[in-house]
C-alpha cells in the first residue's frame, strides 16, 4: 500500500492502464489510509467509499473491454465540498447546507467522471469559502500534516491537506483570494489558480462570481497540469467561461525550460512583515531561476498595495448578493418554522443558525458597501482600485514573462492563533489577491522548508490571463532543481503522520 501511496497520478495513471495495478486496488489503498490518518488531518467532510470502488471497477471494466482513456483514469481525487456531485453531501462547509444534495453535477465533476477519475469524497473547507484557515468550517478545523497543530490554509485546507498526507494524489480546489495557493504554500503541495474563466465555475457554490475560480492541486507539476487539462476548457453553462483552447500546460510542464525567460520580482510584496525564513527562501528560488538560464528583473506594482482593502469590499459586496438565496423559504436550513414565528423571524432565525461568524461579518460589510449612499465611496472605489491593478500587471508583463515573490507572508501558523484578529488573518493573502483581482492565471510551488520553523515554503507566480502554461515551465524548473539537492519531493521530508506509515 505505502508504494501505491507514493506514487505519482501520472504514474498510477500509466500503470492502471498496463495493467500492472487495477484502479479499484489503488482506489482501496487512499481509502485505506483515509481511515488511518484523517481522525487527525480531518481533511474530508464525506467519504463515498462505496461510490468510489463503484468508479474504480467502471474504469478497470472499460480498460478491460479495450477502451483507451486518458493519462488519469482510474486515479483517486479529493473534492472540495463546494463542487456539486450527485449522489453525496454538498455542504460548502457550512450548516447552512447540512444534508444538501445537489441534483445535478458542476461541469468540473463531469469532466472529472468522463475521464474516469476517482472521486473519494468531499473536503474541508471555511464555509462558504471564507476564510484562510479553514477554522471557519462549520464542522470544525482541518490540521496541517505537518504539524497537527498548525492550520493547512484556506479555504481549501481539506484539499491541500489530503494531498499532503497522501490521502489523495490528486484534489480540486477553488480560489477566491488565494484558497488554493495559500494552502499550497502551508501544506508543500502545487496549486494553481487558473484564468479566470479558463475552468467552468458551473455546479460550484458561489461566494464572489467575479472572482471565484476552480483549479487544480497536487503533489507534483505534471500531476497538476494533466489535471488542469481535464477540467478546463469553454462551457456554454458558465456565461464567463473562455471561449478558446486551453493552453499547453502539460507540454509546459514537461518542458521546463526557462532558459530566456523574464522573471519580474514584484517590489512591493516583500519587506516587513514577511518572516526572515520566507524571504531567505524566496531568495534563493530567484537566484535558482537565474541559475538555470532566466533573467531577473525588477518591477514596481504600486497599486497592490491597495488590493487587501479592495478586495475586502469587492468580495463582501458580491457575497452578500450570492448568499442572499439562503434564506430559508427556498433554499438552506430552516428553523423556527413551527407556526408561531412570522416569515421574517424563521429568516433571521434560520440564518443566526445557519451562518458562522465570518459569513455574518462579510454579509454586514457587503450590505453596508452595496447600500444606497455608500455604493460609490466604497464598492465604486474599490473597482477602481481594481482596475489600477489590472493596468499595474499589464505594465508589469510588457517587462517580464511572469512575476514572482512569496505565495504568503509568513509559513503555517498555528490553529487559534488568529481566529481572533480577522485583519491579522485577512494579511495572509496579500501576495495572491491581486491576480484574483486582475483575472490572471497564478500558481504556488514549493521550494522547501523555512529555516525559523522548518515548515513548508511557497513560490508564488504570476503570469498574464491566457498563458497558464508559464506557470507549469517555471514550476517544473524548480522541481527538478530541487529534487536533485533534496533526493526526491518535499513531501517525502514531512514529518510521520500519527496513526500509519507512510
Amino acid at each position: 500500500m505505502t508504494e501505491i501511496l507514493h506514487r505519482t497520478a501520472a504514474e498510477l495513471g500509466a500503470d492502471i492502464a498496463a495493467g500492472r495495478l487495477t484502479s479499484e486496488e489503488v482506489t482501496r489503498a487512499h481509502l485505506d489510509r483515509i481511515d488511518a490518518v484523517d481522525a487527525d488531518i480531518r481533511a474530508f467532510l464525506h467519504v463515498d467509499r462505496e461510490g468510489a470502488l463503484e468508479q474504480a471497477r467502471s474504469v478497470d471494466a472499460r480498460i478491460a473491454a479495450g477502451e483507451r482513456l486518458g493519462p488519469l483514469a482510474g486515479v483517486p481525487l479529493a473534492l472540495k465540498d463546494v463542487m456539486t456531485q450527485v449522489g453525496v453531501p454538498t455542504t460548502a462547509g457550512s450548516k447552512m447546507l447540512e444534508g444538501y444534495h445537489a441534483p445535478y453535477n458542476a461541469t468540473v465533476t463531469q469532466r472529472l467522471l468522463d475521464a474516469g477519475v476517482v472521486i473519494l469524497g468531499k473536503t474541508n473547507m471555511d464555509e462558504f469559502a471564507m476564510g484562510s484557515s479553514t477554522e471557519n468550517s462549520g464542522f470544525g478545523p482541518t490540521h496541517n500534516p505537518w504539524n497537527l497543530e498548525r492550520t493547512p490554509g484556506g479555504s481549501g485546507g481539506g484539499s491541500a491537506a489530503a494531498v499532503a498526507a497522501f490521502e489523495a494524489p490528486l484534489a480540486i480546489g477553488t480560489d477566491t483570494g488565494g484558497s488554493i495557493r495559500q494552502p499550497g504554500a502551508f501544506t508543500g503541495t502545487v496549486g494553481v489558480k487558473p484564468t479566470y474563466g479558463g475552468v467552468s465555475r458551473y455546479g460550484q457554490i458561489a461566494l464572489a462570481s467575479s472572482l471565484d475560480q476552480p483549479g487544480p492541486v497536487a503533489r507534483t507539476v505534471l500531476d497538476t497540469a494533466l489535471l488542469h487539462e481535464i477540467i478546463a476548457g469553454h462551457d456554454p453553462l458558465d456565461s464567463t467561461s473562455l471561449d478558446e483552447p486551453t493552453p499547453p500546460v502539460v507540454d509546459a510542464a514537461r518542458s521546463g525550460d526557462v532558459s530566456g525567460m523574464r522573471i519580474g520580482v514584484v517590489t512591493e510584496l516583500g519587506g516587513e512583515g514577511y518572516a526572515p525564513g520566507v524571504e531567505a527562501a524566496f531568495g534563493r528560488t530567484v537566484d535558482q531561476l537565474a541559475d538555470l538560464g532566466a533573467e531577473i528583473v525588477e518591477v514596481s506594482c504600486p497599486n497592490f498595495e491597495y488590493a487587501l482593502a479592495a478586495y475586502y469590499l469587492i468580495l463582501p459586496a458580491e457575497c452578500s448578493s450570492n448568499l442572499a438565496r439562503f434564506e430559508a423559504m427556498r433554499f438552506g436550513r430552516r428553523v423556527g418554522d413551527d407556526g408561531t414565528h412570522s416569515a421574517e423571524d424563521v429568516m433571521k432565525l434560520s440564518r443566526g443558525a445557519g451562518f458562522g461568524a465570518e459569513v455574518k461579518r462579510r454579509i454586514i460589510i457587503g450590505t453596508y458597501a452595496l447600500s444606497a449612499g455608500y455604493y460609490d465611496a466604497y464598492y465604486g472605489s474599490a473597482q477602481k482600485i481594481r482596475t489600477l491593478i489590472q493596468r499595474d500587471f499589464d505594465a508589469a508583463f510588457e517587462k517580464a514573462d511572469v512575476l514572482v515573490s512569496p505565495t504568503t507572508p509568513t509559513t503555517a501558523f498555528g490553529l487559534g492563533e488568529r481566529t481572533d484578529d480577522p485583519l491579522a488573518m485577512y494579511k495572509n493573502d496579500l501576495c495572491t489577491i491581486p491576480s484574483n483581482l486582475a483575472g490572471n492565471a497564478s500558481a504556488s510551488f514549493p521550494v522547501g522548508l523555512s529555516e525559523d520553523d522548518q515548515m513548508p515554503v511557497g513560490f508564488h507566480v504570476m503570469a498574464p490571463a491566457r498563458a497558464d502554461d508559464r506557470l507549469y515551465r517555471v514550476g517544473s524548473a524548480l522541481e527538478r532543481a530541487n529534487e536533485e539537492v533534496w533526493g526526491g519531493p518535499l513531501l517525502s521530508r514531512a514529518p510521520e503522520l500519527k496513526g500509519a506509515a507512510k
